[in-house]
């Protein structure tokens, strides 16, 4: 009886961090994943990401549209499959990238995890900061913007439990508001070119579908955090479903949302400017909506940040597990660190935001190939926890050479076919600046990891087989 109550009632303030979660700890209903993923991608950031499919690459209403939708069909599909890693590994996604890097070889990806949270969180709370500020014009950009970022601290520190229970909230009365602001802007369209506005290009249809996968692509790294919870029995395509059903339909709407004020009022309007004169009469209700959604979401990028960092420390002291106080420390640490970036950035913070996003994830991308590979075609999810928290990485040693290898090889293939405002490849360039690098990523690094880790298997057998060997 104490045993259940422990599962249906857990503390409301996360005790665990990047520890394996027991058992006796486990709780929730698969369910929630959509709920967590709907509510939370229905938000400022993928409205202002979705509306540049028209506004930077001048596609229509219709191309607009198609291009989201498949990019994130495709994304997304990635992103679910890391989702349902959580219910049987139990750690969270950084961890685990231990069992194919090595307990050395995951740094990279941690340090680059990290970065992209704290880019993610210092973009949101700017956007939360303008929000602030289009509701109550006397409240100062910066001040709007401590004001959000205070409040994501306190959702992240009080942690996983609190941000289901959100975004349960979240799903249904940002459903319900998303679907009224549609409603609305398509009855008082301020333009004559509503579906006439820009056109068809190839480069900017794939540059969009990229932008959506990859916004996809982007919770990768901690989206098991949000599974890890669950009980063991939950099935892989149960996990897959609700994660995937939740966050493309979710963040699809809000960027076909972005999309669709942007055409319906007059160009050259920031993307919230836009939102707001094209919802007219229930504008300000829909940026407070807005408002309360970004500083929710938000709440998970700074446990991103803050469990990477953990990670981190936790790789050269590998007796520390911490709890509860840590985390709460770190939260705050980061969230000083995070306001002042966000304060000095908030001018041309969107651009600042593309340029990461699309930088971090060439580096992300093969990552991403080699931990599918390894957990569901190599282990097929049976991994030893015990090693992944030990110094010298135990069974996973601190270096695999065939994961490293063939991360580096898959950054490598993507140069070519990288648009960024640091670099144009040359196939980019020909192809007129698509960016189809995470593509290329993918198909190479996948096989390529796949055929190095078996071949080593195979060739550690035929030695343990051999007579000099067994002598």
């Amino acid at each position: 009886m104490s045993t259940q109550a422990r599962d249906t009632s857990p503390p409301l303030v996360e005790q665990h961090t990047i520890g394996y979660i027991p058992p006796e700890a486990r709780h929730g209903k698969v369910r929630d994943l959509f709920t967590l993923w709907f509510g939370g991608n229905i938000a400022p950031l993928p409205i202002v990401t979705g509306a540049l499919g028209v506004q930077l690459f001048h596609l229509n209403l219709a191309w607009g549209i198609c291009a989201i939708i498949i990019g994130h069909l495709l994304g997304g599909a990635l992103m679910a499959l890391h989702s349902a890693q959580g219910p049987q590994m139990g750690i969270p996604q950084m961890i685990q990238s231990r069992a194919q890097f090595g307990s050395l070889g995951s740094l990279l990806v941690v340090v680059i995890a990290g970065i992209m949270y704290v880019g993610f969180f210092s973009s949101n709370i700017v956007l939360a900061g303008q929000s602030l500020h289009g509701i109550a014009g006397g409240i100062p950009l910066p001040v709007g913007i401590i004001i959000g970022a205070i409040g994501s601290c306190i959702i992240g520190i009080i942690g996983y439990r609190f941000i289901h229970i959100l975004n349960r909230i979240g799903t249904w009365v940002l459903g319900l508001g998303i679907l009224f602001g549609f409603g609305y802007i398509f009855t008082h369209i301020h333009t004559a070119d509503f579906l006439t506005r820009g056109g068809f290009s190839l480069s900017g249809w794939l540059a969009t579908v990229s932008l959506a996968a990859l916004w996809q692509i982007a919770f990768a790294p901690y989206v098991s955090d949000y599974s890890r919870y669950l009980p063991k029995d939950v099935s892989v395509p149960a996990t897959f479903w609700a994660t995937y059903l939740g966050s493309t339909l979710g963040s699809a709407l809000a960027f076909i949302f972005g999309a669709v004020a942007a055409l319906a009022t007059p160009p050259g309007l920031e993307t919230m400017e836009a939102v707001k004169l094209a919802t007219g009469a229930i504008g300000p209700f829909m940026l407070i909506l807005f408002l309360l959604s970004v500083i929710s979401h938000n709440a998970l990028n700074l446990y991103g940040a803050v469990m990477a960092l953990i990670t981190l420390v936790q790789t050269f002291f590998w007796r520390w597990i911490p709890g509860s106080r840590s985390r709460t420390v770190l939260s705050i640490i980061l969230l000083i660190a995070c306001c002042f970036a966000a304060v000095f950035a908030s001018a041309d913070f969107i651009s600042h935001f593309v340029d990461l996003v699309l930088a971090l994830l060439v580096v992300l991308v093969p990552w991403t190939a080699i931990n599918l590979i390894d957990f569901y075609a190599i282990h097929q999810g049976r991994y030893d926890i015990a090693s992944i928290f030990q110094v010298d990485g135990g069974i996973y040693g601190r270096y695999n050479p065939q994961a490293l290898l063939a991360y580096a090889v898959g950054i490598a293939v993507q140069i070519p076919f990288m648009n960024t405002p640091l670099y144009v490849g040359p196939i980019a360039k020909h192809i007129n600046g698509a960016d189809l690098s995470w593509l290329v990523g993918l198909i190479v690094t996948s096989p390529l990891y796949y055929w190095l880790a078996t071949r080593e298997a195979v060739l550690q057998r035929r030695q343990a087989a051999s007579p000099v060997s067994n002598r």
